[in-house]
């Protein structure tokens, strides 16, 4: 999922970079000093899940735990997971620096749009729907993610139309493990700390 240096156009790389500088800002100014440590979990939990790449065919995929960050941060998952890419592209060389931008939007985007659309049926249903919707959110932020980077490799030239196609179909069950995790992160955060989700510890679920 981290597209590397050197792949992409220009306009591209600038696109990016400044889509992730907005969301960033935006990000930052609701990551009150409260939800730090919350932020930190994720982001960490983000860097490790990255870590382990399975391969398929030509190429590898790797969980990415995107959709439970947005679930839970909302835009201020978009530096959780910024410095999570930062890291991984000094440290490992995941990804790179030119096209830090590009590989933050295409991750910490669909994980806020995704949280946004699936947090008001978890805060509505409490726990019996916890498993539905947090399925759905794990599902549905990579498949958005998946498409962002197909677009990406898309708008860079024709030459990589397959590879687009292909980083869309390898990644069908990335997206059915990452439901199925992030159903079972959804179903114990309402269980123990239901406050994540703006769910009053005395709600009836």
């Amino acid at each position: 999922m981290h597209i590397v240096d050197g792949a992409l156009a220009t306009p591209v790389l600038v696109a990016g970079a400044v889509a992730t500088a907005g969301g960033l800002a935006i990000g930052l100014r609701q990551l009150t000093t409260e939800r730090i440590p919350t932020a930190g979990v994720l982001s960490a939990g983000f860097f490790v899940a990255s870590l382990i790449h399975v391969p398929i065919g030509i190429s590898s995929v790797h969980l990415i735990m995107n959709g439970i960050a947005g679930l839970i941060l909302g835009w201020a998952a978009f530096p959780a997971l910024f410095v999570g890419l930062l890291l991984q592209a000094v440290t490992f060389g995941f990804g790179g620096i030119t096209v830090l931008g590009v590989n933050a939007v295409n991750i910490a985007l669909p994980a806020v749009l995704a949280g946004i659309a699936v947090r008001p049926f978890i805060r509505r249903g409490g726990r019996k729907n916890a498993l539905l919707w947090g399925a759905v959110c794990g599902a549905l932020a990579i498949a958005m993610t998946t498409i962002m980077v197909a677009m990406s490799l898309a708008l860079s030239g024709e030459e990589f139309n397959e590879a687009a196609y292909l980083v869309f179909v390898s990644h069908i069950p990335v997206m059915i493990i990452e439901g199925a995790l992030s159903a079972a992160a959804a179903w114990m955060i309402v269980q123990v700390k239901p406050e994540l989700f703006g769910i009053s510890q005395h709600h009836e679920v």
